[in-house]
């Protein structure tokens, strides 16, 4: 059995504003932090996020490939992967982002997973760590989204 991690917010901008914050590195690392990335934003393209960077290497890293790309309504990365040298690669996952045009803006829904159950305390780590990350994400999303219109 697996289990995915969820969360939504709405957000005061258009939809096409909060696909930029997540396709350009200049705003991914304005309000995510990331450092480097490699985005073609394009079915099949790449998504490569990487934090927190020294002369020692990259300590976290996010990858996978566009399953679908709309720049109106969101995106499907497959084959997502997390990269970080003090555990195992962890991956396999989707990471779906949904925009829906409202009246006051966007209704954002992210959602990664699939999680397995019982695959060991690595996987389980992941799953927390993301499930309580998720929601932090978003509201600084909102935040800076409303806040640089």
């Amino acid at each position: 059995m697996s289990r995915f991690v969820e969360t939504t917010i709405q957000i005061a901008v258009p939809p096409a504003k909060v696909m930029e914050a997540f396709t350009h590195p200049e705003m991914l690392r304005d309000w995510w932090g990331v450092e480097r990335c490699l985005i073609e934003p394009k079915k099949g393209g790449s998504y490569t996020l990487g934090w927190h960077i020294s002369e020692h290497g990259i300590k976290y890293v996010s990858s996978g490939v566009f399953k679908t790309f709309d720049p109106e309504r969101g995106f499907v990365v497959g084959s997502y992967i997390y990269l970080n040298p003090d555990r195992p690669f962890l991956g396999g996952q989707v990471l779906k982002v949904s925009i829906e045009k409202t009246e006051k803006g966007s209704h954002v829904t992210v959602r990664q997973g699939p999680y397995p159950e019982n695959a060991g305390a690595d996987w389980e780590w992941y799953y927390q760590a993301v499930k309580s990350a998720w929601p932090l994400v978003v509201d600084t999303l909102a935040a800076y989204l409303e806040s640089n219109q």
